[in-house]
């Protein structure tokens, strides 16, 4: 790849000179790096981002920006899918530039819901407050189960290692193609996690059987209800991959022990 106009995305804790020191090392090499403000204007022809804090930055980064490579240096604290940490961040430009690296492509959720649209890197989440939900969930349009517990997660093998390894499903290499469902707190011992193709399709349909008036809708950590009984939520595979920049090729493996003491 040729570098020419590269983004910096900093979690606001990020100090300033933090930033200026990847400015400085890419300008050592003619490479044009801008800041960049998470509420502002994207630019459109960037060629990579940087994201400098923990996951929270790098999702932020993967949404703004669908289809440019992101690279994640983790300034933040478990940081699972950063490539390298903050005093290496010399090493890794260098790395970078020399071309020694490799894309991660990733599977990515399109949702669809009453009030509008959005992608999810690892997952999609409704539930209720402090009341039970029921959830029939339809797969393809056939009705396999309604969930009764305090909510249904559906999600990718990057969201994996995020709120569904809480919720006790299985951890899934990050190049396997397949959608995660499974249930929060189920009031079902018996219950499972589903593993699915990439290609189905999933409707979520709150039933009236719900009596808590106030679902939530939540994507990958955002807010984007409240919801209603009686309505439902579409998810499908997104046609833009999301795109992790890493420099070896043990890096999940790795992140596996040295960030969750696998």
């Amino acid at each position: 790849m040729n570098f020419r106009k590269v983004g910096i995305l900093p979690r606001e804790e990020v100090q300033a000179h933090a930033v200026q020191e990847a400015q400085n090392l890419f300008a050592q090499r003619q490479i044009e790096a801008l800041r960049l403000d998470a509420g502002g204007q994207p630019p459109a022809d960037l060629d990579l981002v940087m994201a400098m804090g923990g996951d929270g930055t790098v999702l932020k980064a993967l949404d703004l920006f669908p289809g440019c490579p992101v690279l994640a240096i983790n300034f933040g604290t478990v940081g699972f899918l950063t490539a390298g940490d903050r005093r290496d961040l010399e090493q890794i430009i260098t790395f970078l530039l020399e071309g020694r690296f490799f894309i991660s492509e990733r599977l990515v959720l399109h949702c669809r819901y009453p009030g509008g649209e959005a992608r999810a890197i690892n997952e999609v989440i409704v539930r209720t407050s402090n009341r039970l939900i029921f959830t029939d969930v339809y797969v393809d349009d056939t009705k396999i189960r309604t969930i009764q517990g305090d909510g249904v997660v559906v999600g990718t093998p990057t969201g994996s290692t995020a709120f569904l390894l809480a919720a006790g499903a299985p951890i899934v290499m990050p190049d396997v193609r397949c959608i995660i469902l499974d249930g929060i707190n189920e009031y079902n011992f018996t219950s499972r996690s589903l593993i699915l193709t990439p290609e189905s399709r999933i409707r979520l349909y709150i039933s009236p059987q719900t009596r808590d008036p106030y679902v939530y809708l939540t994507v990958d950590g955002r807010q984007l209800g409240p919801m209603s009984p009686r309505q439902e939520v579409h998810i499908c595979r997104s046609e833009q991959s999301a795109r992790l920049i890493y420099f070896h090729s043990d890096y999940f493996f790795h992140n596996l022990s040295s960030k969750l003491s696998w």
